[in-house]
């Protein structure tokens, strides 16, 4: 049970953090993995670890701004290992961490294309293909910022609201191919990406005072979670965002 033995996974944003913890929970369950980050080395470093622990995976890099290198990597991964299974749209980027009127329109372009419309290329690159073997599934990986007004991730969390509703649309237009598109929105992850948030002592006290299980996320609690969704166990489920935050959505903040 909960392996994906033969399965391809093209993962981005997978150099580190969750997208690196979600590649190492695939692998580890079978799966072939597409390591892809803009940097070369980082991408070879996943790649040397997998490897070492006996999974099969290749470094893509890409910076998925730029839709000539998303059809490049979707190319690649095709070369590798004939097909993909399982596509993961993790990288994101927030160059704004403040109220939604310091974002330039610079800014706002960078937000949305990271981080909506480079999911939007991707399925469309690579959904087609599993519909024609009637099998497939895509995670996109979200944020509980989407669920409330945010005074410093305000962008941010627009963008990851715009995610899950991408996610929505693809699990209604895609479900009769026996596609499942869901979306995975994490709280406080104790990632390189989060890292201003969980490295000051009196924010991130706050922070676990206010959540349930008393505790911030670590990566492998995403990872672990992305690959039970890519597994045929959970092939009933479609078009939803999981939550996984401690229950900090859920907590009562006094």
């Amino acid at each position: 049970m909960f392996n994906l033995i033969d399965k391809v996974a093209l993962i981005t944003g997978s150099s580190r953090g969750i997208g690196k913890s979600i590649a190492e929970c695939m692998a580890a369950r079978g799966a072939k993995i597409v390591v892809s980050s803009r940097k070369p080395e980082a991408c070879d470093a996943v790649v040397a670890e997998l490897t070492a622990s006996g999974a099969e995976a290749v470094a893509i890099p890409c910076n998925v701004g730029r839709k000539e290198e998303l059809q490049a990597l979707v190319d690649g991964a095709r070369k590798a290992f004939g097909r993909i299974d399982v596509l993961v749209c993790n990288a994101a980027t927030n160059p704004v961490f403040g109220p939604t009127a310091e974002v330039s329109d610079e800014a706002y372009d960078k937000i949305m294309t990271t981080n909506v419309k480079s999911a939007f290329w991707l399925c469309n690159m690579v959904l087609p293909e599993m519909a024609e073997r009637k099998d497939g599934v895509a995670i996109l990986i979200s944020s509980i910022a989407s669920f409330y007004g945010n005074r410093k991730l305000g962008m941010y969390a627009v963008s990851k609201a715009a995610e899950q509703q991408l996610m929505r649309n693809l699990a209604v237009e895609w479900g009769p191919h026996n596609i499942r598109v869901n979306a995975i929105a994490p709280g406080l992850v104790k990632t390189d990406f989060a890292r201003a948030l969980w490295e000051d002592d009196k924010r991130r006290a706050i922070m676990e005072q206010i959540t349930p299980l008393q505790r911030l996320g670590e990566p492998e609690d995403i990872g672990a979670l992305a690959a039970f969704l890519a597994t045929k166990e959970a092939s009933f489920i479609t078009g939803q965002t999981i939550v996984a935050d401690g229950g900090r959505t859920i907590g009562d903040p006094s």
